[in-house]
């Protein structure tokens, strides 16, 4: 197994080099236009890397489909083969599921995203580069994140019930708190960061660190930190590193995929097992998430029931976590392609309600477009 995984990450790192290193490589404002090109082709190459996987578990490539997944129910025993738990059809069901939940989960972050570039004042000219490499570390932690999981879930079954419960939870709790817009620099991991590194007062183009030099010895600290000041002029004194600000908002970025993976995460294990099938499913909806930004971005707010229909989706894959041996014996082997339809038709209905609520507004002068939920 551990032969399929390598050459996994291999392709991820070959197309995040020709990402940063060929088409990105100098920096530029992404046009909408331009993002959505790029999310269709991340959205093609994901939804492609599915015929891979029918056709890898169908026949069984290094050993895939005979891992034991909890979510696929008594394995079938196949002659030269060994216990299968999942076949080409079914893991491909799995892994469409789990890759339209991470991809939906992913769109919230976007809320946030946009809320430390703003604060931050982030060019749209480098925008690009640091959800790259907020990209690239979340790509490390959720693959941690991942293996720590599946090993506590083939140990301990009753974390299932744990996951599940979770994520019902954490679905009442999106639908009743509205987003928090507190000011960052109150930020427990901001305060930490800039304990630990004298920060620049403004940008130095694209760069995270700087070394102090003339002008950086003549730079203020960061407004509302003002006890960095003597910091960053004897930092400059000695030649030392500075962190820019654009290296704060990186630093934000990360701990907000974090924190929303601990939502995500759950999520796909509440739809297999499978450390592969999470994991990949996992990594190509992150990939896209950048495009998707700049896609987005604009418009986010035009998406007020968005929220909603994310918080019924986490409760009804928590409630499918909790309860999947008798889904199973009512619904039957293909109990997993109704979970994927009920995911799309909720997903669905709040674009479309979205929609219908923003024609509604724009048709009636004397009722102003609310905020919606978020």
């Amino acid at each position: 197994m551990l032969g399929i995984y390598a050459a996994f990450v291999a392709l991820v790192l070959l197309l995040l080099a020709l990402d940063l290193g060929v088409f990105h490589r100098r920096a530029h404002v992404v046009s909408v236009k331009e993002a959505l090109g790029w999310s269709a082709f991340w959205i093609a190459l994901g939804l492609a890397f599915a015929g891979f996987i029918h056709v890898g578990y169908e026949n069984h490539w290094m050993g895939l489909g005979l891992t034991p997944d909890l979510m696929a129910g008594p394995p079938a025993e196949v002659p030269g083969v060994g216990l299968v738990y999942n076949d080409g059809w079914s893991a491909t069901v799995k892994y469409v599921t789990g890759y339209l939940v991470e991809k939906s989960l992913a769109v919230d972050n976007i809320f946030v995203i946009a809320m430390v570039f703003g604060f931050f004042a982030v060019p749209a000219l480098y925008q690009h580069r640091v959800l790259f490499w907020g990209i690239v570390g979340a790509l490390v932690m959720r693959g941690i994140m991942i293996a720590v999981g599946a090993q506590l879930i083939q140990r301990f079954t009753w974390v299932l019930y744990v996951f599940g419960a979770f994520l019902i939870l954490t679905g009442v709790k999106m639908l009743l708190m509205k987003t928090d817009e507190s000011d960052p620099n109150r930020n427990v991991v901001v305060r930490l960061t800039r304990r630990l590194f004298p920060i620049t007062e403004r940008l130095h183009g694209q760069h995270f660190f700087v070394r102090a030099g003339s002008d950086a010895s003549r730079e203020a600290a960061v407004p509302g930190a003002a006890v960095e000041s003597d910091r960053v002029v004897e930092s400059a004194r000695r030649g030392a590193f500075l962190a820019t600000p654009l290296f704060l908002a990186l630093v934000m970025v990360e701990v907000t995929d974090l924190v929303f993976a601990v939502d995500s995460i759950p999520a796909i294990f509440a739809i297999t097992a499978d450390p592969f099938l999470v994991f990949t499913s996992n990594v190509f909806a992150i990939l896209g998430l950048r495009s998707l930004y700049f896609a987005l971005a604009g418009m986010i707010d035009s998406f007020r029931y968005l929220k909603v229909s994310l918080a019924v989706v986490l409760g009804v894959v928590g409630v499918k976590m909790m309860t999947h041996s008798w889904l199973k014996s009512v619904l039957g082997p293909s109990f997993n392609l109704y979970l994927l339809g009920l995911v799309v038709a909720i997903l669905a209905a709040g674009v479309a309600a979205s929609l219908l609520a923003n024609r509604r507004d724009a048709g009636s002068p004397a009722s102003p477009r609310g905020s919606g939920t978020r």
